[in-house]
């Protein structure tokens, strides 16, 4: 705010955004939702004379994106009085026309920051939540902080994002077959993602799997993690691993009975990876840094499940669910070392279920998956 006459802040629907501009900005902000049609029509048909309204306070715009005919004219107002910063804070739920219609109308106007679902440490800051409870309420504020509204809050949030928003984004007409796409990519995470298989199954065509993948992507629903390219052998994996951001979502939608069940089930080492590698993602998010995450799988079988580029290096981190590291759990990070070089790679981590870190052969270390974060801070 310091530094730009705007501020956008952009992620999913109920991660936060308007209370924390709200809290932040305190009570000098003139406030607007375009979810309200009265404003929305305001602001669509007289941009200017709707901006005017406000005249000199500073404001709070949520929900943007429905209003990308006011941008030309925010522009306008920004270049009147160049010079002064933080009068306009955004956000903005979907990701995918918004950034298009911001890129054209406030480059260098404008800061863009990305705001995720809690954190592990955020959550820990609250209430210590067991591994148990965290994949089954998930990340967002409202059923992290009170779990008792879980259920209705999941059904309500997959009804009105994906059926009504994501779905408008691209008006995809088929809503069973774009469900179907959605529980199968609940069903498949942690895994590759293929999208002939994706289509196959749903009964789609291959450039309309590969369509909304972008699009769950863009919307925060879905994390696509990139392979890790170099020279360490020509014939590696090329498809990306797909994960869904919150693991509610996926236990909601892959319908686990319970969060112990959920945990002890087919579907336990999967969540408990894809809690871990989206906590990455928040990392580098929450510190305002492109993600340099990947992983790293080849054809005879060597797999490291996340892949960071630390200070100056490599780290590789393998995430199991066990309580009980065994030498074998390392195996793939020794080799991964080995195959990168010393110099471009640090010994490896083993992230696990373990009460507190302990050291591992060849320099390597176990880690309790709630400490993972905080390291992993120190390191980016």
């Amino acid at each position: 705010m310091r530094q730009f006459p705007a501020v956008l802040v952009t992620g999913p629907r109920q991660a936060g955004k308007t209370t924390l501009l709200q809290h932040e900005a305190g009570g000098n902000f003139a406030y607007v939702s375009f979810d309200d049609p009265v404003e929305r029509a305001f602001a669509l048909n007289d941009p200017a004379g709707f901006l005017d309204r406000f005249g000199e306070q500073p404001v709070i715009f949520d929900e943007v994106q429905y209003v990308p005919e006011l941008l030309p004219s925010l522009k306008l107002s920004i270049d009147r009085e160049r010079q002064r910063n933080g009068r306009w804070l955004l956000t903005g739920s979907q990701q995918f026309h918004l950034m298009r219609n911001i890129g054209e109308s406030l480059a260098g106007r404008i800061a863009i920051l990305d705001q995720l679902p809690f954190s592990i440490a955020e959550l820990s800051g609250q209430t210590e939540p067991s591994l148990e409870q965290v994949l089954w309420n998930g990340c967002y504020p409202e059923p992290a902080l009170y779990p008792e509204k879980r259920e209705f809050w999941l059904r309500a949030y997959i009804q009105t994002y994906l059926e009504r928003d994501v779905r408008q984004l691209q008006h995809i007409r088929d809503l069973h077959a774009f469900e179907q796409f959605v529980a199968l990519a609940c069903a498949r995470h942690a895994q590759e993602f293929n999208s002939a298989a994706f289509a196959r199954e749903v009964g789609i065509t291959l450039p309309t799997a590969k369509s909304w993948a972008g699009l769950l992507e863009a919307s925060w629903l879905l994390h696509l993690l990139p392979p890790f390219f170099n020279n360490l052998g020509k014939r590696i994996t090329k498809a990306p691993k797909l994960y869904v951001l919150d693991p509610a979502i996926v236990c909601f939608l892959t319908r686990q009975p319970a969060a112990e069940a959920a945990l002890a089930g087919a579907m336990g080492g999967a969540l408990f990876e894809g809690l871990i590698v989206i906590e990455a993602l928040k990392t580098f998010t929450n510190k305002g840094l492109k993600p340099a995450l990947w992983y790293w799988r080849s054809h005879d079988g060597l797999e490291v499940d996340l892949i960071v580029q630390g200070k100056g290096a490599l780290i590789p981190v393998e995430i199991k669910l066990t309580m009980t590291p065994q030498p074998q759990h390392t195996e793939s990070l020794r080799r991964f070392r080995a195959l990168a070089g010393e110099e471009q790679c640090r010994p490896g981590i083993l992230v696990c279920r373990v009460p507190q870190t302990q050291p591992l052969p060849h320099g390597m270390t176990a880690m309790p998956w709630q400490e993972f974060p905080l390291w992993l801070n120190q390191q980016i």
